[in-house]
């Protein structure tokens, strides 16, 4: 029993991650041999016919030039925690000061191994600018390091941009096949379950099994 609900729990936390996911991916429009028309998040096959791809993202506002060669030679990664004072004012300051970051979630046991490997040993908030980091939050040294990183003193965000959603720093593997399988007859057999217990579509108003 506790294995199935580790199971189920697993998938549970995939399909977050993945309707998280959606509003990002690329789909595809192609047709098969036969003239039929599909809509995938998946590549089409090599003997496909393309008809069309696109992105289900809404488009993110181009970033100024001196805050896109920031972000792409050392980009922001701040990893957090729940009741975390110290992450609170470091995610504050990031967004007073406009800067475009990753916040990684740490929760589980897999999430503080990630935090491990990424440098910490269990102290956060910690902050990544590229190669470099930062563990705590020291206003003046975050300062600091984002300066002769290359990020602009003050902020220069356009209108409508957005940071990606916070994540785990551990995202849980993807379900395999047996798991699937085991959610989807577990479903099967709760929606028989209900069915059963619909009243015939005549029954008297107070029929009763």
């Amino acid at each position: 029993m506790q294995a199935r609900f580790k199971i189920l729990a697993r998938l549970a936390a995939w399909a977050l991650l993945a309707c998280a996911g959606t509003a990002s991916a690329q789909m595809y429009k192609w047709k098969d041999a036969r003239g039929v028309t599909h809509y995938t998040d998946t590549p089409p096959p090599a003997n496909a016919v393309p008809l069309k791809a696109f992105s289900t993202a809404a488009s993110q506002p181009a970033l100024p030039a001196e805050l896109a060669a920031a972000v792409q030679s050392r980009p922001v990664t701040l990893y957090t925690t729940v009741n975390c004072a110290g992450c609170d004012q470091g995610r504050t300051l990031l967004q007073a000061r406009g800067i475009p970051y990753t916040e990684k979630t740490v929760n589980s046991v897999e999430d503080h191994a990630a935090l491990k490997r990424a440098g910490s040993a269990g102290q956060l908030p910690l902050l990544l600018i590229g190669r470099g980091k930062q563990i705590g939050f020291e206003a003046d040294t975050w300062t600091t390091l984002l300066s002769e990183a290359g990020y602009p003193a003050q902020a220069m965000l356009p209108a409508g941009y957005g940071n990606p959603a916070p994540a785990p720093a551990a995202p849980p593997p993807a379900p395999s096949a047996q798991e699937r399988a085991l959610a989807a007859a577990k479903a099967a057999a709760e929606q028989a379950q209900r069915e059963r217990r619909l009243p015939p579509i005549n029954a008297a108003p107070d029929f009763r099994f």
